[in-house]
């Protein structure tokens, strides 16, 4: 990305920052929520939870604790998009911009999703007001939690590509940062396709198991890159 470096010091360093956050926390959040295992649903094999989902109260707080950690990754992915567009040169910017825009449409899903789990689910099983827990709880291979997160992540995914066209061709490393934001888009696709026509509307989890996965490893590998470019960029624009 051709740059005003000396205007932008202060877009590159927070951008150069939430870089290396988003890593550090998206590592940690995929970790926890690997430990979080499907506890019913098509790929349980012991110990499931069946309709209405009432004895999951038993696998609180250990199943929340990576939807914490979540809302806080969010919250650094849009620092880190916001970033990127600011330092975008000026004929690329309606690309960052409508890459934020996803990103937002993403982020309030998300965050509403992950938020009413957390704090509705459990103290409504608590205190034995379980009408429509089952609709909601995360344990529903086919609920509302789950919809909410394919759509959420499906945003994401949109948010990736267009903001792949911010970086430059002509150098190698913001190549490879191009191909690692286009490559979610296109493999939630086939994801969504491939799901949808193999198992139809009892696709159950399995694409959002696979669409998350994609996005954060995505996540990862980019702002580890575009970590490397900003440092090289704030060595310039100090210099």
């Amino acid at each position: 990305m051709k740059t005003t470096y000396n205007e932008n010091i202060p877009g590159i360093r927070t951008g150069f920052l939430s870089s290396i956050s988003l890593a550090v926390i998206t590592l940690i959040t995929f970790g926890l929520a690997i430990t979080a295992v499907p506890k019913s649903g098509p790929l349980c094999v012991r110990n499931c939870i069946e309709y209405p989902y009432l004895d999951s109260l038993a696998f609180y707080p250990g199943d929340y604790y990576w939807m914490y950690f979540a809302i806080l990754q969010l919250v650094i992915w849009l620092i880190f998009m916001i970033s990127l567009h600011f330092i975008s040169p000026a004929e690329m910017k309606i690309f960052s911009f409508t890459g934020i825009s996803f990103a937002l449409i993403s982020s309030v899903v998300l965050f509403a999703d992950y938020f009413i789990q957390f704090s509705v689910v459990p103290v409504s099983l608590m205190k034995g007001e379980t009408d429509g827990i089952a609709m909601i709880t995360q344990y529903n291979d086919h609920g509302i939690f789950i919809a909410m997160e394919e759509l959420g992540y499906l945003m994401m995914s949109i948010s990736f590509l267009f903001m792949a066209f911010v970086f430059s061709r002509d150098n190698a490393l913001e190549r490879w940062l191009r191909w690692i934001f286009i490559i979610p888009s296109v493999l939630t696709i086939i994801s969504l396709i491939y799901f949808s026509i193999k198992f139809g509307a009892g696709r159950s989890y399995r694409f959002e198991i696979a669409v998350i996965s994609i996005n954060w490893l995505a996540m990862v590998a980019g702002s580890i890159l575009s970590g490397v470019c900003f440092n090289r960029q704030l060595k310039k624009a100090i210099t």
